[in-house]
């Protein structure tokens, strides 16, 4: 299977970088076919995009086993600017269907944050669908349906870089309730509100179900025992004027914003289940698990350009800070950050360098289950990733990637595990 991927990969990228003697006009002609009509679908409202990640990872030293693989994920998605295509302001529709396919890079690293940020059971899914409203000159925005929480809410646009998980969101929440948050690989259904009451200031909120729609026992939304996720987050972004930045766009807020990249991000949220959950350690005298009404949590994430010249070079940092409910959940604390840089290299503008910390804390409640049961556990994982963003094309990036793993999984038998990843991404 890995060697079937990788050959398919392998034919898609020559046949579109490398077209026959003879063929060049002809592949010239229908690209520019493609573009046409792309064009003129968009200029309708219908904005359809294809896009297919693909990861080469192996397992170096250490870790749980070596070993090498291949995974990818395919993502089919549609847009539907609902003003140009029916008159209707402000309204936009998402349909988003996601093919996941492959292993799980983590069975060999042994890790507990996942090195990579597209590992996930094979499934074909509705993975997002949603209706978005923008109201009173785009200062207020609603959306419902099948929603993404981590496409808004905990996001460092520095941090996108990275490609282990936890550089996503933070491994206090993203493990935390009965199935994780509505996040990669399973969403929920909910409503999320997002207001701008003055420049810079965005305030947004959300309320979706405890569980996301798939489970082990299948699709279901709003079943009894879920309750409801609550999240709340207060953003303050600095954004300069551009020369070219026209004023009054019609999205400036919400999923479909379309703003230029911001130079500076403080973002500070709290999210909170309803559900009941069982403690992790402290039991009753009966020997069941003492339960708890909720389980709450928040986090903090920074993100700024501190350097920036006039060729195109820029450096920012990001830190991250998230607080989870340690009664109830693994990881009670999350502490990450890196560095970015883009067109160090002259020539190659758009390609950018990355150095960046995770590191997941067990909550205390989980160490003492742990000596409980007799296992010997650290206190704290952390990785160190180095990675390098090339574009090869407008619709084509490669990107390798080295991760160092330190404590993989806190469990002091597992030594740290050094791994490779090369990832592509083709977009349409």
């Amino acid at each position: 299977m890995v060697k079937l991927h990788a050959v398919m990969v392998v034919m898609v990228l020559l046949s579109a970088t490398v077209p026959a003697r003879g063929e060049d006009v002809r592949t010239a002609s229908a690209v520019e076919d493609v573009r046409s009509l792309y064009k003129a679908l968009v200029d309708h409202g219908v904005g359809p995009a294809l896009i297919y990640e693909g990861e080469a990872f192996v397992d170096i030293a250490g870790g749980a086993r070596r070993g090498a693989w291949y995974l990818d994920n395919l993502h089919l998605q549609l847009t539907l600017d609902l003003q140009r295509l029916v008159g209707w302001a402000g309204a936009t529709v998402f349909l988003y269907g996601r093919g996941i396919h492959g292993g799980q890079p983590s069975e060999f690293a042994g890790d507990a944050q996942g090195v990579s940020s597209i590992a996930a059971p094979r499934a074909w899914t509705l993975y997002e669908a949603w209706f978005e409203q923008n109201l009173f000159g785009d200062r207020f925005s609603v959306l419902a349906g099948r929603y993404d929480l981590n496409s808004e809410f905990y996001r460092a646009h520095a941090a996108d870089l990275f490609l282990n998980s936890s550089f996503g969101i933070g491994p206090e929440f993203s493990a935390s309730g009965k199935g994780g948050p509505s996040v990669f690989p399973n969403t929920a259904v909910g409503g999320r509100l997002e207001l701008k009451p003055m420049q810079g200031v965005v305030i947004r909120g959300a309320i979706l179900d405890g569980v996301p729609v798939e489970r082990d026992s299948g699709s279901d939304v709003f079943a009894k025992g879920d309750g409801l996720l609550f999240v709340g987050e207060a953003a303050f972004i600095y954004r300069p004027s551009r020369a070219g930045d026209v004023r009054g766009h019609r999205f400036r807020l919400g999923r479909e914003a379309q703003l230029p990249p911001y130079d500076a991000k403080l973002a500070v949220g709290v999210w909170h289940y309803t559900a009941t959950f069982p403690d992790l350690s402290t039991m009753r005298a009966d020997g069941t698990p003492v339960t708890h009404n909720g389980s709450t949590g928040g986090y903090l994430v920074g993100d700024a350009t501190v350097y920036k010249d006039e060729a195109g070079r820029q450096l920012r940092l990001f830190a991250q800070v998230g607080f989870g409910d340690p009664r109830v959940n693994r990881f009670g604390l999350y502490t990450g950050g890196g560095v970015t840089l883009a067109g160090v290299i002259p020539g190659r503008a758009n390609d950018e360098i990355g150095f960046g910390v995770a590191a997941a804390h067990n909550g205390g409640h989980f160490i003492d289950q742990q000596r409980k049961a007799g296992l010997r556990v650290d206190r704290v994982e952390t990785t160190l990733e180095l990675t390098y963003l090339a574009p090869l094309t407008s619709w084509l990036s490669i990107q390798p990637d080295l991760q160092y793993v330190v404590n993989p999984n806190t469990d002091p038998r597992v030594p740290n595990a050094f791994v490779g990843l090369i990832r592509i991404e083709l977009a349409f």
